[in-house]
């Protein structure tokens, strides 16, 4: 099987095609890489270690993939078939896996099998195509250009997952594309090499194409039935952002939101949780007129803020966009929040709330974090004692701050955790102190037993009650004076900073959740 090597730099038309292919098959081996990272990251949570899982057994598979190449007699004929089976593997990961969660409750062991599998298989392109590329006869061969084809190919698909696939494709519809694009380099290669390659090829080919673009094009449905699956009640709208997956569902008039499949609000007891994690913070402060809102970008926190009267600007900072539209724009959503985003006093803005802060010189009289359980390192940045600083340099002289501080009972020491980062946070107002605290907590059914910490430069002299607004439905006087009594089983214990040194909330936070539900 030798080409026509009158090219002097050897780049005949199935040398070219080899190359391209290299790039392709590079493009989907990483995607299917990254879609099974996000998708275990999203069921299994604490992303790091997911990612990190997944990349090292992913790599060590490509290894053993290069490593069993050797026993490939038909250079050709493997190469198009390790690409037909990976359209058919790659391409039903994510429904696979979504699937498994949805009837069993359990990824990993399909999550695994499924990642060794496209390991192995995309282990065994390069050594194939080199070898591909030598029979038929690339003069002056270079296989620094194999890896160079390979090296760019992984680059695209790096900048396309995070930037193109996940802002307009669900990962369901994803592998399958990515699947489909696995065939057609099978099925151009068979007609390239169509003199070399047995013409039997063509039936299982063309089998798996149809079912993969079959499969694409009913991906939507496949993702309602697999939120049918995971969520209690009637999947009214389910997207996929560049940040995270956004599922709202609805029971008669029972509206539920889910981020990344984790519930953030359930409309029979959010008043519980934004009741008390607004008012006593607000009800203390001697002064409201600015106030600033991290996260929150369902607008339940800044209804409650509204309730204020001295409220003269509220600017709420939540990362996600979509989040901010949704509940500013769909009519149901924003009657939820009773039209809070779209308050003239309601400023929007879409950013990291780290960045926000570092960049932003604003003096605040309230500051509400509403942000996301540190369950990630992404996420615990915004519970360390360096963004807490900065945080305390935003603050007026008699300002507060409040976080959300997740579940005293079960994640115990992540929750005092959060209570000694702050309280061992720099005074601004006197340096030679730390800033002041107050931990509470109550009960929301949805989440169980949940915790708040306040901090300040100076706090309120103790025993005095927040002023309350009226038309509160669950938060009383009486209920927050009993809200900073914690039990035995909850209340305080003796723990370390947390700093984007170390991150040590991390281990703790999901220490304590797999030891109740794991």
């Amino acid at each position: 099987m030798t080409d026509n090597p009158a090219d002097p730099a050897g780049v005949t038309p199935k040398v070219a095609w080899l190359l391209a292919a290299t790039f392709v098959v590079a493009v989907a081996g990483l995607i299917y890489e990254l879609i099974a990272a996000t998708i275990s990251s999203y069921l299994l949570g604490d992303s790091i270690r997911q990612f990190s899982f997944v990349i090292g057994v992913f790599l060590s598979a490509m290894g053993l993939g290069a490593w069993a190449s050797r026993f490939v007699h038909d250079a050709l004929g493997g190469f198009v078939r390790a690409q037909m089976a990976l359209g058919v593997i790659g391409g039903a990961s994510a429904p696979i896996l979504f699937f498994a969660y949805a009837l069993y409750g359990a990824v990993s062991l399909p999550l695994y099998t499924i990642l060794i599998a496209i390991g192995v298989l995309s282990g065994m392109e390069i050594p194939l195509i080199t070898r591909v590329m030598q029979q038929v006869g690339a003069v002056r061969f270079r296989f620094e250009n194999v890896l160079t084809a390979d090296y760019i190919g992984a680059l695209a698909a790096s900048l396309a997952f995070p930037l193109l696939i996940i802002p307009n494709l669900s990962l369901m519809a994803a592998s399958l594309a990515f699947g489909v694009l696995n065939l057609l380099v099978a099925g151009l290669s068979l007609y390239v090499f169509r003199d070399h390659l047995a013409r039997a090829l063509w039936v299982p080919w063309g089998a798996f194409l149809l079912a993969a673009i079959i499969g694409l094009a009913a991906s939507e449905r496949l993702v309602s039935a697999v939120d049918a699956r995971l969520f209690e009640d009637e999947v009214i709208l389910s997207e996929q952002t560049a940040y995270q997956a956004i599922t709202v569902t609805r029971f008669d008039d029972r509206i539920r939101l889910f981020l990344d499949h984790s519930i953030q609000f359930d409309t029979l007891d959010e008043h519980r949780y934004h009741e008390a994690l607004v008012h006593p913070a607000m009800g203390l402060a001697p002064r409201v007129a600015n106030v600033l809102i991290l996260g929150g970008g369902d607008g339940m926190a800044a209804r409650e803020v509204l309730r204020h009267a001295g409220v003269e600007t509220i600017t709420l900072v939540d990362l996600d966009p979509r989040v901010t539209e949704l509940f500013s724009t769909n009519p149901m959503l924003r009657a939820l929040n009773d039209e809070a985003l779209n308050d003239p006093r309601v400023t929007i803005i879409n950013a990291d709330a780290w960045g926000y802060v570092a960049d932003n010189d604003t003096v605040f009289d309230v500051i509400i974090a509403d942000l996301p359980d540190p369950k990630s390192i992404a996420l615990s940045k915004l519970y360390s004692i360096e963004f807490y600083a900065m945080l305390a340099d935003r603050l007026s002289a008699q300002g507060l701050f409040v976080t959300q501080a997740g579940s005293p009972t079960f994640a115990r020491d992540a929750f005092w955790m959060v209570d000694a980062t702050l309280s061992a946070t720099r005074n601004p107002t006197a340096p030679a102190r730390t800033l002041a605290t107050l931990a509470y907590h109550t009960y929301v059914p949805s989440f169980g037993n949940w915790g708040f910490v306040i901090a300040g430069s100076v706090l309120p002299a103790e025993g005095r009650a927040p002023t309350l607004p009226e038309g509160l439905r669950y938060l009383t006087t009486d209920l927050w004076v009993a809200s900073q009594v914690f039990g035995r089983d909850s209340g305080w214990v003796e723990t370390e900073v947390n700093s984007i040194q170390g991150h040590p909330l991390v281990p703790l936070y999901h220490a304590g959740w797999d030891f109740w539900f794991r």
